[in-house]
């Protein structure tokens, strides 16, 4: 069952070699995350899945690896440390689980962790499905969800400017800080995320699935620097005390 969930932003900045000068207009946010992911953490899972966008759906074992070389940073994550009888893992990592194995490398988990890329398109009934069946991973399992909201908040943004960004975005806050009460992650709609560019969309809906009725939820961080809109929450799941 799912115990414990961390939600943060996944934008390669957040890595300060990634970042270089500008490295510290983000730290607010990259301490936002290590109280988040450490949060998971003292739950004491069994085993941590990090969830986040890529191109395909598909899992990816401890050990696999990712980089930030497209950044022009020639740095190497793994996720996790690698099993000695494994053999190379047979995927990289995208970039929003690259950039969770970097935050759980930061904090020292060194237990069990596997990865989930999923696509952002999937309808609420795939991704609710893939979430129930994570937190069937193992008796305590912990997420680590990555991913950032609308990309349209400014006119540096990735996305310029879009007027509808701003109030989805609250609307997004919001859902994270009462557990999806509403439904709202749960409804978001795919077409609206892709015009936004929000690539939580798919993550969030699974981390609503996996944490089935009872949650006690807090917003740690809600800003859009560069037009990019960043929320850290963390999610504890009632009735799943201390190990």
């Amino acid at each position: 069952m799912l115990v414990a969930a961390a939600v943060c932003p996944c934008p390669p900045l957040l890595v300060p070699e990634v970042a270089a000068g500008a490295a510290p207009e983000l730290d607010a946010a990259r301490a936002a995350c290590d109280e988040a992911v450490r949060a998971v953490l003292a739950a004491r899972p069994d085993l941590i899945v990090v969830v986040g966008e890529g191109p395909v759906t598909r899992a990816h074992e401890q050990g696999a690896t990712g980089g930030f070389q497209p950044f022009g940073v020639d740095r190497e994550v793994r996720l996790g440390a690698a099993p000695e009888s494994a053999g190379t893992p047979p995927h990289r990592l995208p970039l929003s689980l690259a950039v969770g194995a970097w935050l759980l490398d930061r904090v020292g988990w060194t237990g069990p962790v596997e990865g989930f890329e999923v696509q952002g398109d999937r309808s609420w009934q795939a991704n609710s499905g893939d979430g129930v069946r994570l937190a069937a991973r193992a008796e305590r399992v912990g997420l680590l969800v990555m991913g950032d909201g609308t990309a349209c908040r400014g006119l540096k943004a990735p996305g310029y400017v879009d007027d509808r960004a701003e109030g989805v975005d609250a609307s997004i806050a919001q859902a994270l800080g009462n557990g999806d009460h509403d439904g709202f992650l749960a409804t978001l709609d795919a077409d609206l995320a892709r015009e936004l560019k929000i690539s939580g969309r798919s993550p969030w809906q699974i981390l609503t699935a996996a944490s089935g009725e009872g949650r006690k939820c807090r917003v740690l961080y809600e800003e859009a620097p560069y037009g990019v809109g960043y929320f850290v929450a963390g999610w504890v799941v009632d009735g799943a005390g201390p190990k």
